[in-house]
């Protein structure tokens, strides 16, 4: 099994390697991608030292799987070139999330729509497969009608460089800006470019990409995304409307019983999700859950989890596994 991993030297990449080594994944040949001022910079895997390729050397090795974690325009130049080559993509960028050719894959959710013809595989945003990871259970059961939901995303979501920025704005250390204003002991209400409608991009992802994942375009969705000056884990509050009603015990037990979700709700003991525990675990956190006293069949909740995980890196590497799982590569 040949996998390549594309953008091997960034943040989320670095965590796909480990993701790698950490679940046992059937690597036999690792080949790592990396830009033209990343080609021959050793990378490590399992104790070996592997040198970065270009993307067209990688290509010619034709590698069975290749993770992408290297930006929209790479994908949408070098996914059909692999795939051309007869390697399946899946790929980490906003490229090919909603183009209706291309599957948009949460495995808890919707792996069982993969198949042998899919060679590029979409790996949804951080933001939203935390929250669907919750959503899906409970529309099962209760048919959600509306999800009104205000992020509080890691710097990390952004990259390293926000990540230097607020450190150096925390040790007061001049560098470069990721963004327009400090981050530092401030909230950011814009997380990607705004739109005509004046929501911005991430915004918009969370309601098409809920949507599409899930199945099912009666769901209406309302975000406010905001970028705020935590290292790792993105937080969600989200207000969920039902067209039954529900028991809060219902709720949680549910909950408690889905694959990947981690029930946190003990508020006599002040128990509820935190980045500051998420990060670099694979789970998604809930907690906080209480009925919505303002309007009929409406619960609120709090929704933590590791973005560079299960927001991204994870999630690809469980997209392939299920692959390989399934004899799909």
């Amino acid at each position: 099994m040949k996998v390549a991993v594309v953008g091997a030297t960034g943040m989320v990449g670095q965590v796909m390697l480990k993701v790698l080594e950490e679940r046992d994944f059937p690597v036999d040949e690792l080949i790592p991608v990396g830009s033209d001022k990343s080609i021959g910079k050793e990378i490590y895997f399992r104790g070996k030292a592997y040198k970065c390729v270009s993307m067209s050397d990688a290509v010619s090795m034709k590698p069975e799987i290749a993770i992408f974690s290297a930006g929209g325009t790479p994908s949408l130049e070098w996914a059909p070139k692999f795939a051309a080559a007869g390697t399946t993509v899946i790929d980490n960028s906003s490229a090919w999330r909603m183009d209706s050719t291309k599957k948009l894959v949460v495995p808890e959710i919707n792996a069982h729509v993969l198949t042998k013809e899919d060679k590029i595989i979409a790996n949804p945003n951080c933001s939203t497969i935390q929250m669907v990871m919750v959503l899906n259970p409970l529309h099962k059961k209760y048919n959600i009608k509306r999800v009104v939901v205000s992020t509080y995303q890691s710097v990390s979501g952004t990259g390293k460089k926000a990540v230097d920025q607020m450190y150096n704005e925390r040790n007061g250390v001049q560098g470069e800006m990721a963004y327009k204003y400090q981050i530092d002991m401030n909230v950011l209400p814009q997380i990607d470019v705004f739109l005509d409608n004046g929501y911005t991009k991430e915004e918009m992802k969370m309601l098409n990409e809920t949507r599409k994942i899930m199945g099912d375009d009666s769901i209406r969705l309302t975000a406010t995304t905001v970028r705020v000056p935590v290292k790792g884990g993105h937080s969600e509050a989200v207000n969920i409307e039902f067209t039954k009603d529900y028991t809060i015990d219902d709720i949680r037990s549910i909950l408690k019983d889905t694959k990947g979700v981690i029930l946190q709700d003990d508020v006599s003991n002040q128990q509820y999700p935190m980045p500051l525990f998420a990060e670099g675990k694979d789970d998604v956190f809930v907690g906080r859950i209480r009925r919505d006293e303002s309007q009929a069949n409406t619960v609120n909740m709090w929704i933590v989890a590791d973005n560079l995980r299960k927001g991204a890196a994870t999630n690809a590497v469980q997209i392939a596994e299920y692959l390989v799982k399934n004899k799909l590569v």
